[in-house]
């Protein structure tokens, strides 16, 4: 089946990026072609091996939809109108252009808002009649209070995997800070500080390197990585014995490398996955030394949960031939 991957993909965001490296990895895994639509089309065709589509040449955009079976909007957390109304335009024009030309279309491992009440509105009648899947519990209670059927699914970024024979040093500790979480800035600073006078390693990781490497050099780390090869940041993380996020996909990437972690909850999307993983959660303002004892004391999540999230991540590759 050709398979049209539609998100935030080509935009340098990391997260988004190791989305896209798990979704278009799965689908050749198991016989499927995908066709990822990006922001930087050359880019993204030679990253990840697939055929691309610019996502924002309305002619090319419709080609690759009407020459597709089946539509994936997601994953990540699109259907939102936070940042911008336009943004949830953009991902329901999408979705229904794939419903006008008769094709499959999945709701893929997203999470759901934050939405206005007109674009709840928006959402809840886009959704109506499709395959549903979320990748946490939150986004799972907002549509069943929306009246929109959905099955719990997980990130596909949980199914990456580190590259082989890495050394894990259980010293060091990974700070993911977000350029526009300024409210984080000082008690990341602060623990990262107190942590490297007692003997941790300290390493700041960029996931977004346009907005977030400005607050990674301000935690005065010991090693700085600014990076939008998932690989290479999922590698970064695993090598190391605590992770604490600020970007989502810190935290989920830790959750894929069995690295205990903390995330700081920007947006509800972090919170949610913290919590469906049993993980420790705090808001963007936290307790410095509530925080630096979980990474002295490398406070676990519930591994069984969060083998389950990558269970359901998994098995929702199945809906695509349903």
């Amino acid at each position: 089946m050709k398979v049209v991957i539609s998100g935030y993909y080509g935009f340098g965001n990391t997260g988004d990026e190791a989305i896209a490296l798990a979704i278009t990895r799965e689908l050749k895994k198991q016989g499927h072609t995908p066709v990822l639509l990006s922001n930087t089309p050359e880019e993204s065709a030679a990253q990840y091996g697939v055929s691309v589509a610019p996502r924002m040449k309305p002619a090319e955009l419709l080609k690759a939809i009407a020459g597709s079976d089946v539509l994936l909007s997601g994953g990540g957390g699109l259907l939102q109108d936070k940042t911008s109304s336009r943004t949830l335009a953009y991902y329901l024009g999408i979705i229904r252009t794939a419903r006008l030309l008769r094709k499959r279309v999945i709701i893929f491992n997203q999470s759901i808002g934050p939405l206005s009440p007109a674009g709840e509105k928006k959402v809840a009648a886009a959704l109506q009649g499709l395959k549903v899947i979320v990748r946490d519990r939150g986004s799972l209670d907002t549509l069943r209070r929306m009246g929109v059927k959905a099955d719990l699914g997980g990130d596909p970024a949980l199914l990456l995997e580190p590259s082989p024979e890495l050394v894990r040093n259980p010293h060091a500790v990974v700070i993911a800070p977000r350029g526009d979480v300024t409210e984080a800035q000082e008690p990341l600073r602060q623990m990262a500080a107190h942590l490297r006078e007692h003997g941790r390693h300290i390493i700041a990781l960029s996931l977004m390197p346009e907005q977030d490497d400005a607050a990674a050099r301000a935690l005065d780390a010991d090693q700085l990585v600014s990076t939008q090869d998932p690989q290479a940041a999922l590698d970064i993380i695993a090598s190391s014995g605590f992770v604490v996020g600020v970007r989502l996909h810190a935290v989920i990437l830790a959750a894929a490398a069995g690295v205990p972690f903390a995330g700081i909850s920007y947006d509800p999307k972090v919170w949610g996955f913290c919590e469906d993983a049993g993980a420790p959660v705090h808001n963007t303002a936290p307790d410095v030394p509530t925080l630096t004892r979980q990474v002295y004391q490398r406070t676990t999540p519930d591994w069984s949960a969060v083998e389950d999230m990558k269970f359901r991540a998994l098995q929702s590759f199945a809906s695509i031939t349903r």
